[in-house]
């Protein structure tokens, strides 16, 4: 396997490491939106966050956290944007949490992409449903 995050978390492709233990890496975004952006990326390969396992994934959302915190804190952001893209969007196919510091008026205009609505409550109902229907089934 040739994973990008892989080399990083092993140490033989280069980065602005900011945190790594046996759980997680995390890495200043080559790309970043602003000044500290920060990337956090589980040391095990899982290309989405749904091949985590339930072992795996509170440990990892901590790191995340503990990420968080520090980024706001040393950016003194008034805030940040936590994100991760599953599949669609992922320009690294290993699980990454994008964790980028926020101010009011930094430009950023909520999410990348355009919004709307449900055309009516009845569609946002079967919508809801069906959802509710798949954590029910859930393992």
């Amino acid at each position: 396997m040739d994973c990008l995050f892989c080399a990083i978390a092993g140490g033989r492709a280069a980065a602005h490491r900011i945190w790594a233990d046996g759980t997680a890496v995390a890495f200043l975004d080559s790309r970043p939106l602003f000044p500290g952006h920060v990337l956090v990326v589980p040391r095990r390969h899982a290309a989405t966050l749904t091949e985590l396992t339930e072992e795996e994934t509170g440990p990892f959302f901590l790191r995340v956290r503990r990420i968080t915190r520090a980024v706001e804190r040393a950016t003194a952001a008034a805030g940040s944007f936590v994100a991760a893209n599953n599949r669609v969007g992922q320009s690294v196919p290993h699980l990454h949490v994008h964790v980028v510091p926020r101010n009011p008026r930094d430009g950023l205009r909520g999410f990348f992409w355009p919004r709307g609505r449900y055309a009516s409550e009845e569609e946002a109902a079967a919508v809801a449903a069906r959802l509710r229907a798949e954590l029910d089934g859930a393992d």
